[in-house]
């Protein structure tokens, strides 16, 4: 199990951008929950599913207008 953190720029005051939006459907797209946080947007998956899941979420992120992309991923226990 992964625990992955991140974080999207630009950021946008008051609400997330859409290329935070792209980068979080594109995670839920793999039926995984996702919590945004007050500093940054999390989600733990299943390694294979994450792994695919931080892809799709960095190329969403990109193609929506995103400049800056920062990931945390941590092992943890289920």
């Amino acid at each position: 199990m992964l625990h992955v953190e991140f974080t999207i720029e630009p950021f946008v005051e008051g609400q997330p951008g859409p290329h935070v939006l792209a980068a979080v459907a594109a995670v839920e797209a793999h039926g995984i929950n996702v919590e945004f946080g007050p500093f940054a947007t999390e989600f733990n998956a299943d390694e294979q599913i994450a792994a695919i899941a931080v892809s799709d979420l960095v190329r969403d992120a990109y193609a929506h207008g995103a400049t800056h992309v920062t990931l945390h991923m941590e092992k943890v226990q289920p």
